[in-house]
């Protein structure tokens, strides 16, 4: 009697890929459920570990959703040894994909980005710096789930689909932090990444790197911040120069490396990013959200804050909240936490107190944790301050502005463990 040959892994992938349920965890890089799909059809997990060059147990781990695959290798791995095509998982097309069939499927390839898809950017984009990033996030993500993801999988799409998707679900990722989900901003993140490289765009794959090096050290980790911005500076020298993306990371990497308590290359990383600036044009990217001169005083006023230079934090502090548009009223909201915060530490209360006024007006409406967060920091910070008449009168009227806020972002915080808001 003749022994079965076991299945073609290749072979059982293919009949795979217009089923839904691959699509679908490919689109969510879930490994674990496309070794379950594979070993349900026949395939055993000795041949899958082999095929993809990982341990048997680590297998089990992923397939058990002990542990997902985060590694940009095994993902290439994985696509090669099951011929999955790279724009699923997120990668550039793999070496045994058929070139394109057609000159006019290279020049759908080569189509610039989508009228639609800028102006839904440019829409949310607006909205969130008025609004504040609660009130949109569901909005956001239902636009990638509803007209973008489908376009994903649709062998017609060029790359430029991939560009979309990566900078709205970056986009998805800061209106998640801006919710106080930092979890689930890092997952977005996350996603957002291989979507820039698939698409071939650098320049959006090092932005999005230095999102990651914000959110990082907004959790506290200023070694992995200043990771993520070497990271992002290696992809934007493999891209065109575009000086306020340069800029941007620079200044990431300086806010790293001062709150590391690296004082002179954190100062070098500032002077770069201000060089960079100086040499920026009208030309801009169209995934890149902006960054001007506001932005970098802003950014500066905080790295030469966690510096200790106190004085020239606060000409920048200044010059932040001078620059500001009436349009952006979250970052205004944010350069003045910095400009009391500064006041505070360079021991002026009166300034601090008076600056502090104008604070509790900036947009009360703003539906922003992130904002509330770092109000709570401030009055942290005032407190040890409470025995001054001014400051103590001062959070009196801080703490009814607070309770304000609370109320209209009730919906929006997230509960603590004791089902508190945190």
């Amino acid at each position: 009697m003749n022994q079965q040959s076991p299945p073609d892994p290749r072979a059982i992938t293919a009949g795979l890929l217009s089923d839904e349920r691959l699509l679908r965890a490919c689109a969510e890089r879930d490994m674990g459920a496309v070794f379950r799909m594979l070993n349900g059809r026949g395939v055993s997990t000795r041949r899958i570990a082999a095929a993809v060059d990982i341990t048997q147990g680590r297998l089990y781990e992923y397939m058990n959703g002990k542990s997902r695959v985060e590694r940009l290798t095994v993902f290439e791995q994985i696509a090669d040894a099951f011929h999955i095509p790279g724009h699923l998982l997120g990668l550039a097309r793999r070496s045994w994909e058929p070139p394109p069939a057609n000159a006019e499927h290279q020049r759908a390839a080569d189509h610039p980005p989508d009228g639609d898809d800028l102006e839904a950017v440019e829409h949310f984009r607006s909205a969130d710096r008025l609004a504040g990033g609660g009130r949109l996030y569901g909005a956001v993500v239902r636009h990638l789930s509803d007209r973008v993801a489908p376009r994903l999988v649709d062998l017609r799409s060029g790359p430029q689909v991939f560009a979309a998707a990566a900078a709205l679900t970056e986009m998805a990722g800061w209106m998640a932090h801006d919710s106080g989900h930092d979890d689930r901003a890092a997952a977005h993140f996350a996603r957002a990444l291989p979507l820039a490289r698939a698409s071939g765009d650098l320049s959006l794959a090092a932005h999005i790197a230095a999102s990651s090096s914000h959110l990082a050290l907004e959790t506290g980790d200023a070694t992995g911040a200043a990771g993520w911005a070497r990271t992002g500076l290696a992809l934007a020298e493999q891209g065109p120069r575009i000086p306020e993306l340069g800029a941007r990371l620079h200044t990431r990497q300086a806010r790293a490396l001062a709150a590391a308590e690296q004082h002179t290359p954190a100062a070098r990383a500032l002077e770069a990013a201000r060089r960079d600036l100086d040499g920026a044009s009208d030309a801009g990217h169209p995934w890149l959200s902006p960054f001007d001169g506001a932005a970098l005083a802003s950014e500066s006023a905080l790295i030469l804050r966690d510096l200790e230079q106190y004085d020239q934090a606060l000409t920048q502090a200044e010059q932040a909240v001078a620059l500001r548009e009436a349009g952006r009223v979250r970052s205004l909201a944010l350069s003045r936490i910095t400009l009391v915060d500064i006041h505070v530490r360079r021991g002026d209360l009166d300034a601090a107190v008076i600056t502090g006024h104008g604070l509790l007006s900036t947009s009360p409406t703003l539906g922003s944790v992130r904002v509330m967060q770092q109000l709570d920091e401030l009055r942290r910070l005032l407190v040890s301050h409470k025995a001054y008449q001014p400051v103590r009168e001062y959070l009196v009227r801080f703490d009814d502005a607070r309770r304000a806020r609370m109320l209209l972002l009730a919906d929006l915080i997230p509960l603590s463990p004791g089902g508190t808001p945190s």
